[in-house]
């Protein structure tokens, strides 16, 4: 089972051509209860945005940079990159215990008046920064200039102890099971995947299970600044990487310097408002697209529902032998739309299915689960679970969902059931309790933040930028809003918005709040 991703559309772009993605929905809220283990109690900032007092060993610890090597989720990079490992406190409640370690990479800035570093992060939860950023550093090479651009694989991600809860065989064997259970029989298999994914993850991470949360990993991000020898943290978040942001904004408001929110997750909503709100994101992208091809988007819908609907009953023969089921079918419509470049590539993908032939929606599908040709996944959906599930309190029952399938079938007769089924299915039976409802990012006192919205957004609905504006509080947050396509705005093919955030990058100027950009 895979939950929808979220990430950038100039990623997502290089997800169709090279392989790489990153990836989920979040949320929190209070509903319904599970076997879980208490949450740890994570510690909290002092008055001026502080963690606990850090041992020596942490605060003064220098980095090792060194030429970067291939890993398993990316080949090695050019040799512009360097790579590190960052020791951080395993439990942030008790800095002086045990450390893990974070894998680093960077690219000095090439001009003489360096700003400091820029750190990113590209979306998911559960994205490698490690492999996404070599590949993003063209879109970003004004801002090289005076930043030294800097990622990193958060706790639980890829190289940064990277959650592995199954092998490749488990991963392939639970893609056969209906994500939209239409009998008890069904539904019995799909909460009982849901169930042994959490043991097979409680077995392999042990204590780290609960630590790899939003919250341990902003406070990540101040140990990095602090190490880096930057003053201020400067920061380009994108898709889950803005929650990440006004996390960390709340926690250590007087420690932002320039911050970037670019596709915005909605911070007042729970983990059934983030389902209803990707329902209508991932729909209304869907309409534009059949719109673009000359088809009315209701009869387009209802034809692509009722493809879905007969590879449920008889899933689709494939080149490799595999069979395309339907939920690996929704999988593979769900990427292209990340991207206006790749709605060709659906066009094409759903015509050689309604010709019988899964072929290329399969291909689609394993691009978006992480899969290579040789059959072995990478970590990004395992890591994504893990995180997310730590993060969100909120554990709807399947008694819940069924009574809400209707109202996110109303909202998309493609999405709505895989949406509905989500919000019981990805944290049933986790081990680990949540840590809250909803992220807390008002920032009081913080730089103001400039928060990107796109009003066509699938994954994280333009909505999501105005909650965030007025979540972060009073001459903090600064909207600015493009008219396009896809996930995310920077890099997207707008002039207007990139010469917007270089220039609050690069020099500081703060554009007026809501400016538009179409």
């Amino acid at each position: 089972m895979s939950r929808f991703v979220r990430l950038t559309a100039a990623v997502a772009a290089a997800v169709l051509l090279t392989g790489c993605n990153s990836g989920s929905s979040r949320g929190g809220g209070s509903e319904g209860k599970g076997r879980s283990a208490p949450a740890p109690t994570p510690p909290t900032a002092g008055a001026a945005g502080t963690s606990p007092a850090l041992p020596s060993s942490l605060t003064s610890q220098r980095l090792d940079w060194g030429r970067c090597k291939a890993t398993s989720n990316s080949p090695a990079p050019g040799g512009d990159w360097q790579c590190a490992t960052l020791k951080v406190p395993l439990d942030w409640a008790r800095p002086d215990g045990g450390t893990i370690g974070l894998a680093l990479v960077r690219a000095r800035a090439t001009g003489g008046d360096r700003t400091g570093s820029l750190l990113f992060n590209f979306g998911g939860p559960g994205g490698s920064g490690v492999a996404a950023m070599p590949s993003y550093a063209t879109t970003v090479a004004a801002l090289r200039q005076h930043y030294d651009l800097v990622s990193w694989d958060p706790r639980g991600v890829a190289s940064s102890e990277g959650v592995r809860c199954r092998s490749d065989r488990q991963i392939q064997a639970a893609e056969s099971i209906d994500a939209t259970p239409d009998t008890p029989a069904e539904e019995r298999a799909y909460l009982q995947d849901a169930t042994e994914f959490g043991k097979q993850c409680q077995k392999a991470m042990g204590k780290l299970l609960a630590h790899v949360s939003t919250t341990d990993t902003a406070r990540d991000m101040d140990l990095m600044r602090q190490v880096l020898g930057d003053t201020k943290t400067h920061y380009f978040g994108i898709s889950y990487g803005t929650e990440l942001g006004g996390v960390y904004a709340h926690l250590f408001p007087t420690h932002v310097g320039r911050m970037v929110l670019d596709a915005v997750v909605d911070p007042t909503a729970d983990s059934v408002g983030h389902a209803l709100n990707q329902t209508r994101g991932f729909q209304r992208a869907l309409d534009d697209y059949l719109t673009s091809t000359g088809q009315d988007p209701k009869q387009g819908s209802q034809k692509i529902a009722a493809l879905l609907k007969r590879i449920d009953a008889e899933p689709l023969r494939t080149s490799s032998g595999r069979r395309l089921t339907q939920t690996l079918a929704l999988t593979g419509i769900v990427l292209p739309l990340y991207s206006r470049d790749s709605w060709p590539t659906l066009t094409s993908a759903l015509a050689a299915a309604q010709r019988g032939d899964g072929t290329q929606l399969l291909s689609l599908a394993d691009t978006y689960n992480d899969r290579d040709a040789s059959g072995h996944y990478g970590t990004t959906t395992q890591s994504q679970r893990v995180i997310s599930c730590l993060d969100d309190k909120q554990r709807p029952t399947p008694a819940q969902a069924r009574r809400r399938l209707a109202q996110f079938e109303k909202i998309s007769p493609v999405f709505g059931d895989f949406m509905g089924w989500d919000t019981a299915g990805w944290c049933h039976d986790w081990p680990v309790a949540g840590q809250y409802d909803t992220p807390e990012v008002s920032a009081p006192g913080a730089a103001p933040i400039l928060v990107v919205g796109n009003t066509g957004d699938p994954a994280t609905p333009y909505e999501g930028a105005r909650k965030m504006v007025d979540e972060l509080g009073r001459g903090v947050g600064v909207e600015l809003t493009w008219k396009g396509e896809g996930h995310g705005a920077y890099g997207s093919g707008s002039d207007c918005v990139d010469s917007t955030v270089n220039a609050y990058l690069l020099k500081g100027a703060v554009p007026q709040d809501g400016k538009v950009c179409s």
